[in-house]
């Protein structure tokens, strides 16, 4: 649609949007006016504009005519939200630029907005200072200090250095103890369970919580309930449950007594939770028996017998009552705190360890079909943590929402990233996608809203967010999947045109890499800014680094020392997956990543996925490889197949396509609609229940290099045209 210069929109417009007559003329006169003080272009007519005259009631329609017709001849990567000069003072790293910035910068220091990129580049060319200033300012206690920040100096298979060496820690304690930041009657978990969305939210105070953790129900101890098993310091012990209070409990203890979580989301198929029982050698797990969706039941603990877990811990969804009979050997979640009933009233002493002992194991998908277990140290957390108060600007006071789940890593991420820096989390026991949630939103007065780009696609289709004031909301934060400008500028207009914070990252990173500032202009749909801390190198078609202020569109690197990066990996070879091969910069070898980035002319970023095997369906990575196995022996006429990640036409999250090969190939229109049922239900079965296959192409062959490798980037190339011509 062709949209008009601002000044060229009449009131008759605007009534053509679904505006009555008179609120048009209303609206016209306001922009005029706006116009007439600030200019058509300048960037006080757009914050005006946002501020004065668009709100969540009146048509999206409307908010895209100005929007567009603001940004008409400006070129790509419109700023759809400008800091104020004012509030960017008052920001965390506002804050600390004003008091230390010429310390850090010397003379080149002018305000926190001007000064923000050199402030990201000191803290990659000074990482003793930068991780000094961040540890102090988010009040971490060690029981035993580092020597150092950094000891880079390190030859062979460890190109990330060695962080904080010598120092001993335990991240939940830095999660439950008392500092400046909170006292025992803070708020820090808000939630309210599906159903109840017409009662108070329930909160948990910091003295409550650390109850709940040290002594919880009948002033028992889960700690020393976990102590009470026998379990040698260290072991793994698996989590497989919805993100509510009762989970945040559970991970905060287990990592308080010194073990390792095993995280598994909650929606995997029972193959899927074996093989990562498997691998991280879990002694026990902790689950529920069902998963309460609204009024369906969803089966969890029988997922947990079929893949043969090891002895499990069961919490009950409703009462205290289970669904079906628990296995011998299982405990029932009051059994397990009644079995230390004789320490009623002791206190838990916190396990505190080296920094490089592992707190938490997730899983990320690789190419080869297995899962590759990723080890978060004591330090992970306290890097995902200071993402979130550097570029997220969480701090004390403010209410944390992020849909999500332990199994995935936002979910250890937003346990971090609120209660170390005095923030609560809020969290909704339900389906994010209704109007429930978006009311939850408003209740807990939430300041920060994290989201994946499909569920705000879900709350624009069915409108779910309408009449719900999120004003309290000061940004977004998105994570997972490439996003939508379109859906993104819907987003902002819910709450009054608060910034979208885009934040990429990974597993094996604990945060990001690639983010946005609010200290600096935010472009829908695209990164302002490499994270706190890391560098980003754009590699050409022979895999060189091109200049790192020059605009360029190539395989992704990033620099390799990385404060609470993964330097093991349990089941691979971390050197052979992330260094080998890679090039040096500096004299330093280049850390793979495997996204394809561009950086544009105007200094911003945008993902354009994977150079590699592995795609992103609803912000899950997963390898081809591993959706080609199941699919194959779907049917006996399939000879191979090829799982490609295709981008929508509009952008946003990669469409799931698979290219066939027939045995015979005399295939109907109702044949491939079958196929494509039967592929869903294998692959919800037996991979994820979130999976879906959007089409089914038969080929005729699949393109291969010359060793006979199947050329996925070939297949992704072809299909992505033929979205683009066909609008999917």
């Amino acid at each position: 649609m062709a949209y008009k210069s601002l000044s060229f929109i009449t009131v008759s417009d605007i009534e053509s949007l679904g505006v009555a007559r008179e609120a048009a003329a209303t609206l016209h006169e306001r922009l005029t006016e706006i116009i007439g003080i600030h200019g058509v272009g300048t960037p006080a007519t757009w914050q005006n504009i946002t501020s004065s005259i668009l709100n969540p009631e009146l048509p999206f329609s409307f908010h895209q005519m100005l929007y567009y017709g603001f940004y008409k001849d400006y070129g790509p990567d419109p700023p759809a939200w400008i800091p104020d000069p004012e509030n960017a003072t008052v920001t965390n790293v506002g804050q600390l630029l004003e008091k230390r910035g010429k310390e850090f910068l010397g003379s080149a220091y002018k305000d926190p907005i001007t000064s923000f990129p050199d402030f990201q580049k000191f803290s990659v060319s000074n990482p003793e200072v930068y991780w000094k200033t961040m540890l102090d300012e988010m009040n971490i206690s060690f029981s035993k200090p580092p020597e150092c920040i950094l000891h880079d100096n390190l030859a062979g298979e460890n190109p990330g250095g060695k962080w904080l060496p010598g120092a001993s820690i335990n991240a939940a304690k830095n999660c439950l103890s008392l500092n400046c930041r909170r006292s025992l009657n803070d708020t820090v978990i808000i939630w309210r369970d599906e159903l109840h969305d017409d009662l108070p939210v329930q909160r948990m105070t910091l003295g409550e919580l650390r109850e709940e953790v040290w002594y919880a129900e009948n002033s028992l101890l889960v700690a020393h309930a976990l102590e009470s098993l026998g379990l040698e310091k260290g072991c793994a012990i698996a989590i497989d449950m919805p993100m509510n209070f009762k989970s945040v409990v559970i991970y905060l203890a287990i990592i308080l007594a010194g073990y390792a979580v095993v995280s598994i989301a909650d929606s995997f198929a029972a193959l899927e939770i074996s093989t990562r029982l498997k691998i991280s050698n879990a002694k026990v797990i902790f689950t529920q028996d069902l998963i309460i969706r609204g009024d369906k039941s969803l089966p969890l603990y029988s997922r947990i017998v079929d893949a043969q877990s090891p002895m499990a811990v069961v919490l009950p969804s409703r009462g205290s009552g289970f669904s079906m009979k628990l296995r011998n050997g299982d405990l029932s979640w009051l059994d397990f705190l009644d079995g230390v009933n004789s320490l009623r009233g002791k206190e838990f002493i916190a396990a505190e360890q080296p920094v490089e002992a592992f707190t938490n194991i997730l899983f990320s998908s690789g190419t080869t079909g297995d899962p590759k277990a990723i080890p978060w140290t004591n330090i992970t957390p306290l890097k995902a943590a200071a993402d979130a108060w550097c570029h997220l600007d969480i701090r004390k006071g403010d209410v944390v929402s992020w849909p999500t789940n332990l199994g995935w890593m936002m979910g250890p991420w937003l346990v971090y990233a609120s209660l170390i820096n005095g923030a609560s989390m809020a969290l909704y026991n339900g389906s994010p996608l209704g109007s429930g949630f978006a009311k939850f939103v408003q209740d807990a007065k939430v300041t920060m809203l994290g989201v994946i780009p499909s569920l705000v696609r879900s709350w624009r289709s069915a409108n779910s967010t309408s009449g719900y004031d999120w004003s309290a909301i000061r940004c977004f934060g998105s994570t997972g999947e490439a996003s939508n400008v379109d859906e993104y500028l819907w987003l902002m207009g819910r709450a009054h045109y608060k910034p979208v914070i885009e934040y990429c990252g990974g597993t094996e990173i604990g945060g990001g890499f690639v983010s946005g500032s609010l200290l600096q202009a935010q472009s829908l749909a695209a990164f302002s800014t490499p994270a706190m801390g890391c560098s980003l190198f754009i590699l050409d078609d022979d895999g060189h680094p091109i200049p790192q202020n020059v605009p360029g569109i190539g395989e992704l690197a990033l620099g390799p020392l990385m404060f609470g990066a993964s330097n093991t990996l349990l089941n691979a070879d971390h050197y052979g997956v992330y260094f080998k091969g890679m090039p040096l910069w500096n004299g330093k070898v280049l850390r793979r990543h495997g996204d394809v980035f561009e950086r544009t002319a105007r200094g911003y970023y945008h993902a354009h996925g994977r150079a590699d095997d592995t795609m992103n369906l609803g912000g899950i990575k997963v390898s081809s490889v591993e959706i080609e196995r199941i699919c194959n022996g779907v049917d006996s006429n399939i000879l191979e197949t090829a799982a490609i990640g295709v981008p929508r036409s509009g952008g946003g999250p990669e469409l799931l396509v698979l290219a066939v090969v027939f045995k015979n190939s005399s295939s109907t229109t109702e044949d491939l609609h079958q196929l494509r049922m039967s592929f869903n239900s294998a692959l919800q079965k037996k991979l994820n229940p979130l999976f879906k296959v959007s089409r089914v192409v038969p080929l005729p062959s699949l393109p291969r290099t010359a060793s006979n490798k199947v050329m996925r980037r070939v297949l992704r190339q072809q299909l992505a045209e033929h979205n683009q011509s066909s609008k999917i």
